[in-house]
């Protein structure tokens, strides 16, 4: 299969040399001098895209995904299918999958749960939007850069469902965070916290995957000076767009509107930025209750 790859980062760049491995001709761009094993780099996205059977974006935000398009969408090969892999606003994923249905055009926004070590092993969640067709013609792609495709329902589905995920996560390990904080006040061990815990009601994946105590349960970014596998920026844009959503559907999210007020503070006002997302508990552990 002929695919264009547009946006070759920490995420992109990955999964576009996994499907090169499986024998696909990958033809990639991005605004930066990169070279990815497997992939013939292009002169610009339009270039990537001309004649491709799919196109895979991997890009920052929706602003960028519907500028994108602008330029990819005209030179695609009627019939063609756009997968968008980038976490964006609902909104800008059915603005898309509409400019690519006027064009004759599938598309399928699917963006991905796994971080750089899934992109890298092959083993990422995509959480897909679109018609049945478009999720069948991409499909074939998700089982080689992932472990598990979902199709979530129709355009925008898939970043929707993205969302709501990421808000549980969010809000799970500032939780978490805070009672690993409140067991040291009081005197219990973590590794009895956790061994308590992780099979009790408090389970959950931010426990029992991706414990924030470094030295406690499985290897996580805790315990590597917490360099992120998800960073805390990524996490404040995730939850930022959770709270768009639910503004725009009138939903009532108190709890993922508190998680992204305190990633944000974590991130602009104090030391967040770079660091793992579940770095929030050395900030628990060095703040109390009239630092608020």
């Amino acid at each position: 299969m002929k695919i264009g790859f547009i946006g070759l980062g920490n995420m992109g760049g990955p999964m576009a040399a996994n499907l090169a491995k499986e024998g696909h001709e990958v033809m990639g761009f991005d605004m930066a001098d990169v070279q990815i094993d497997g992939v013939q780099m292009a002169g610009s996205g339009a270039e990537a895209a001309t004649g491709a059977d799919v196109v895979i974006t991997m890009l920052p935000n929706g602003q960028i995904l519907r500028s994108v398009a602008e330029d990819l969408v005209p030179v695609m090969t009627k019939g063609a299918t756009l997968v968008d892999c980038s976490t964006v606003d609902v909104d800008s994923a059915r603005a898309v999958a509409q400019q690519c249905a006027d064009a004759g055009l599938q598309f399928v926004d699917a963006p991905v749960s796994g971080g750089i070590g899934g992109a890298a092993a092959g083993t990422l969640t995509f959480m897909a939007g679109g018609s049945q067709g478009a999720f069948d013609a991409a499909k074939p792609l998700f089982d080689i850069m992932g472990q598990k495709a979902v199709h979530c329902g129709d355009a925008g589905a898939g970043q929707a469902a993205k969302i709501c995920n990421n808000m549980i996560l969010g809000i799970t390990m500032i939780g978490t965070c805070e009672a690993f904080a409140l067991a040291d006040k009081l005197g219990l061990d973590r590794q009895k916290m956790f061994d308590v815990v992780s099979t009790s009601s408090g389970y959950s994946w931010s426990m029992n995957a991706y414990c924030p105590a470094p030295g406690v349960g499985p290897q996580s970014p805790a315990d590597n000076d917490y360099k992120p596998g998800f960073a805390s920026e990524l996490m404040l844009k995730d939850l930022r767009l959770s709270q768009q959503a639910a503004d725009s559907v009138d939903a009532d999210t108190p709890m993922g509107a508190l998680a992204q007020a305190l990633y944000a503070v974590f991130v602009e006002d104090e030391d967040g930025k770079g660091k793992d997302f579940s770095a929030m508990l050395p900030r628990f552990e060095k703040s109390s209750r009239h630092d608020r």
